[in-house]
C-alpha cells in the first residue's frame, strides 16, 4: 500500500517556512536586468532573413495593384509574398476547426477587411531592405465606405457571447420589479475600443527542416498553437517545436497564434531559409485582437430599505465583418449583487475592424465599470453610503445559477479596504471636500470580481540520485512571475528547497501546461506540478518502506513526510532517510512520475468560484481646468492561497493601474471617414505613467477555499482591473457632482459642467 505522505494532506497547512507563501524575488529577474533573457526576436539563426508586412491603408475594399517589381529591384530584397505567390496551406484560414480557432488574413485573396491588414510580405537580407521594399510596393485600392462604430451597421442578437455564454439570460420578472421599485435609475455608459500594447510586439523566428518546424515566438498557449499550425501546414503538431521562455506581456493577445506569426512561417517556407518577422507598433492595431467598444444601458431598482429588486443590463458591442467574438459585457451583472430579478442581454454590430478577442478581463472589465457606476447611482438615489449599499446587496449565492460561493470573503475586503483607506467620515453628498490648494477631492469605490478558472495541464517530476529534483511543465511567463511561483510549488511538491529544484519550462516539448489565460495559469499548471510531485514522492516512499534495510521500512499506515530532501516517519520523525540514500541503495539513478491538473467537476457543479475584492480611489480635480488626478488607490483582495506575495502584489498593482487607464486614459480613436485608427502609437494612445499613479496600496485578505482546487489558488492577473475603473469614475462624481458615463473621462466632460 502506498504510504501516506504530506502532500496528500491539505496543502493549505504546510509548515511555516515552506517555499509556498514566501515573497521570493523573480528567478529570472537578473537575466532581464542584464539583458540576458532571450525573447523571440532576440534569436538569429544562421542564414536568417527578415520579413516585413505591408499593411492596408484602407478599411474596406480590395487591392488592385502592388509594384512588386520595384520592391524586388531594391538591393537585398529576396522575395515578395502576395496572394498570387505564397506557399499552399492545408487548411482554409477562414475555417473554424475548433472554438479557439479564429479566422486569419493569410494573403488568401485581394480583399481588404480592415485597416492594417496584411496585403504582402517582403523578405530581404536585412531589416532595412525589407522595410524599404515594403514601402516601394505602393499599393492601389478599390475602396468602399468603411463601416465603423457602434452605429456603423444594423445590429443583431449574437448567437453567443464570450466563448459560449448565452446572449440573453433572465431570472425573475425585471419589468415588474422595476415598476414596483421605490428607487430607480436608468443610465447608458460607453466604453471605447482598446488595443493591445504589450511591451514586446508579436514576433516570430521560423525555420523549416523538411516537414519539421522550429519557431521562437511569444505564446500564452503552445499546445494550442501547435494544433492550429499543424492543421494549417498539414503536419503533425508534434513536428512543431515552439520556444517561448519569456513574453514581454500578453494580456490575451498571445493566447492564440495570430495571422502575422503564421505569415512569418509561410515566408520561411517560401524562401527555404529561417525568417524573422516582428510587428511594428502601429501594425498591432488590427490583426492581434482588441477590446471592442460597448454601449451599456442599466436599469436598476431598489426598495425603500435600499435592497435591490431588479437589474437589467444590456450591452451593445461590435465584432468584425468576417468572424465572431462578442464581448460578454453584460454578464458582469450575473454574480455580484443579490437581486430577485436580473436580466442581461447583448446585441452586436459588424464593422470593418480586425476581430476583437480576449483582452485582460474580457467582459468583466467593460461590464464592471458600467455596473459599479450604476450601483453607485442607485445607492445615491437611496441616500445610502456606497459600501453600506453593497454590503446590504452583495450576493452570498450566485443569483443566476443559485450555487453558493465557494468562499465568502468579500465582506472582509470591504471592511479591511475601507479601514486602510480611511473611508469613515466620507460625506455622502458630492463636492464636499477640498484640499489645501482648493482642488475638489472625491472618494469612490468599486467591487472587484473575477471567476476562479481551471484548465488542464500536465507536469513531470524527477528525483535524481544526488537528492535534487527536476520539474518539467511547458508553462508560460508573461512577466507575471510564473518561473518563480511555479518553481515554489515544485519545490514544495518535491519536499526540497527551491535551490535544489531545476524547473524547466517555456518550450513545447515539455508536458502541456495549458493556456496562460483567464487568470488560471498558476492554479492549472500549479495543480499539475503539485500532483506530479506527490506522485514521485509516493514512488520514492514505496522504495523505502518496502526495503528492510531502510529506517522507514514498514511505515505503512503511519505514513511518511517529505521534507528538506528526506522522508520522515510520521509517527517517529527520528527515523528518516535522505532521497539520495534511498535511490543509492535501490541502485536507481533517478525516479520520475507525472501529474495532471484539471477542474473538479463535482466542485464546479456545486459551487460558484470567484476571487473578490474592493478598490477605493481618491481623486483631485482642478475646479477651473477640470484636470483629474488619481492621488490614492487602495485595493483589498481575497484571491485564495497566495503562492508568492511579492508577485501577487505586482499583479494587483498592474491591474489597478489598468483600471485607472480604463477610466481616464485609454482609447483608440477611429477616423470615421477612413476606418483607420489615428492614434496607433504609444505617443498618442494614452496609458498611465508613474506620475499618474502616485500611491498604490494592496492588501490580501486571508482566504482558505477548499473547493476551488487542490492548492486553493485563485487568479490575480485580471481581478485588479475590475472594480478599479469604477472606483475612479465614482470618485470623480464624488469630487465634482458630475456623473460622466462615457469613458475615458475627459477634461471637456467636466469643464463645461463645473461651476
Amino acid at each position: 500500500m502506498t504510504p501516506e505522505i504530506n502532500l496528500t494532506r491539505d496543502p493549505a497547512h504546510l509548515r511555516h517556512g515552506s517555499n509556498i507563501g514566501q515573497p521570493l524575488t523573480r528567478r529570472d529577474g537578473i537575466l532581464k536586468v542584464k539583458g540576458q533573457a532571450r525573447y523571440a526576436a532576440d534569436n538569429h539563426p544562421s542564414g536568417m532573413l527578415y520579413a516585413v508586412i505591408a499593411v492596408s491603408t484602407i478599411a474596406r475594399g480590395r487591392v488592385t495593384f502592388l509594384d512588386i517589381d520595384a520592391a524586388k529591384r531594391h538591393p537585398g530584397v529576396v522575395d515578395v509574398m502576395t496572394p498570387a505567390h505564397k506557399p499552399p496551406l492545408a487548411e482554409d484560414p477562414d475555417g473554424k476547426p475548433n472554438p479557439f480557432a479564429f479566422k486569419m488574413e493569410l494573403l488568401q485573396n485581394d480583399e481588404v477587411r480592415y485597416a492594417n491588414q496584411a496585403i504582402a510580405v517582403v523578405i530581404a537580407e536585412t531589416l532595412e531592405a525589407a522595410t524599404e521594399g515594403a514601402a516601394l510596393l505602393s499599393p492601389q485600392y478599390e475602396a468602399a465606405p468603411a463601416r465603423v462604430g457602434l452605429d456603423g451597421a444594423e445590429s443583431y442578437v449574437p448567437p453567443v457571447v464570450g466563448l459560449a455564454n448565452p446572449a440573453e439570460v433572465r431570472h425573475g420578472d425585471v419589468d415588474a420589479a422595476l415598476a414596483d421599485a421605490s428607487n430607480r435609475i436608468e443610465a447608458t455608459y460607453e466604453t471605447p475600443a482598446q488595443y493591445h500594447n504589450a511591451m514586446e510586439p508579436h514576433a516570430i523566428v521560423a525555420a523549416w527542416d523538411g516537414d519539421k518546424l522550429s519557431i521562437d515566438t511569444p505564446s500564452q498557449g503552445m499546445a494550442i498553437a501547435q494544433m492550429r499550425l499543424g492543421g494549417l501546414f498539414g503536419i503533425p503538431p508534434g513536428n512543431i517545436h515552439i520556444r517561448s521562455p519569456f513574453l514581454g506581456g500578453g494580456f490575451g493577445s498571445k493566447g492564440l497564434v495570430s495571422g502575422p506569426q503564421v505569415l512569418g512561417i509561410m515566408a520561411a517556407k517560401l524562401v527555404g531559409r529561417p525568417v524573422k518577422l516582428v510587428l511594428r507598433r502601429h501594425q498591432m492595431y488590427g490583426p492581434v485582437g482588441h477590446r471592442p467598444p460597448t454601449r451599456q444601458t442599466l436599469r436598476i431598482g431598489a426598495d425603500g430599505e435600499g435592497r435591490l429588486t431588479a437589474i437589467d443590463h444590456h450591452a451593445k458591442v461590435t465584432t468584425s465583418t468576417f468572424d465572431d467574438f462578442y464581448e460578454p459585457a453584460a454578464d458582469a451583472s450575473h454574480t455580484l449583487y443579490a437581486s430577485p430579478a436580473i436580466k442581461t442581454s447583448h446585441e452586436a454590430v459588424r464593422i470593418d475592424t480586425g476581430t476583437p478577442l480576449f483582452m485582460r478581463a474580457p467582459g468583466e472589465a467593460t461590464g464592471s465599470i458600467a455596473l459599479e457606476s450604476a450601483i453607485d447611482e442607485i445607492a445615491a438615489a437611496c441616500g445610502m453610503d456606497p459600501i453600506d449599499f453593497r454590503l446590504k446587496n452583495y450576493a452570498e449565492v450566485e443569483p443566476i445559477s443559485g450555487k453558493p460561493f465557494s468562499s465568502k470573503a468579500l465582506r472582509q475586503c470591504y471592511a479591511k479596504g475601507a479601514e486602510r483607506f480611511g473611508w469613515a467620515g466620507r460625506p455622502l453628498a458630492p463636492r464636499q471636500m477640498r484640499d489645501d490648494a482648493g482642488f475638489l477631492v472625491g472618494w469612490g469605490m468599486g467591487t472587484a470580481t473575477f471567476p476562479a478558472l481551471m484548465f488542464q495541464a500536465q507536469a513531470r517530476a524527477v528525483i535524481r540520485s544526488d537528492g535534487s529534483g527536476v520539474m518539467e511543465s511547458g508553462a508560460h511567463d508573461m512577466g507575471q512571475g510564473a518561473w518563480t511561483a511555479l518553481a515554489q510549488i515544485a519545490a514544495d511538491g518535491l519536499g526540497l528547497g527551491i535551490d535544489q529544484v531545476e524547473f524547466r519550462s517555456g518550450t513545447s516539448d515539455l508536458p502541456d501546461a495549458g493556456i496562460a489565460g483567464g487568470s488560471a495559469h498558476t492554479a492549472t499548471a500549479g495543480a499539475a506540478i503539485h500532483n506530479a510531485g506527490a506522485a514521485v514522492i509516493a514512488k520514492l516512499a514505496d522504495l523505502a518502506t518496502n526495503d528492510e534495510r531502510s529506517p522507514l521500512f514498514g511505515a505503512g499506515n503511519a505514513g511518511v513526510i517529505a521534507r528538506e530532501g528526506r522522508l520522515f516517519r510520521r509517527d517517529d520523525e527520528a527515523r528518516s532517510e535522505s532521497y539520495a540514500d534511498i535511490l543509492k541503495r535501490a541502485g536507481v539513478a533517478e525516479i520520475e512520475a507525472s501529474g495532471g491538473g484539471a477542474a473538479d467537476p463535482a466542485a464546479q457543479s456545486n459551487y460558484a468560484m470567484h476571487a473578490h475584492g474592493a478598490v477605493f480611489a481618491e481623486v483631485k480635480v482642478d475646479p477651473e481646468l477640470g484636470q483629474i488626478r488619481v492621488t490614492r488607490l487602495v485595493g483589498a483582495f481575497a484571491a485564495g492561497r497566495i503562492i508568492n506575495p511579492l508577485m501577487v502584489q505586482s499583479q494587483l498593482f498592474g491591474g489597478m493601474i489598468w483600471g485607472v487607464s480604463f477610466a481616464l486614459h485609454e482609447e483608440a480613436v477611429m477616423d470615421h471617414r477612413s476606418g483607420r485608427i489615428v492614434n496607433a502609437n504609444l505617443a498618442e494612445y494614452h496609458i498611465p505613467v508613474n506620475a499618474d499613479v502616485p500611491s498604490l496600496d494592496v492588501l490580501t485578505v486571508d482566504e482558505h477555499d477548499p473547493h476551488v482546487n487542490v492548492l486553493g489558488i485563485k487568479g490575480v492577473g485580471e481581478i485588479g482591473v475590475t472594480g478599479s475603473a469604477g472606483a475612479v469614475a465614482n470618485a470623480v462624481w464624488h469630487a465634482t457632482g458630475v456623473r460622466v458615463r462615457r469613458f475615458p473621462i475627459r477634461i471637456d466632460d467636466l469643464l463645461m459642467r463645473l461651476e
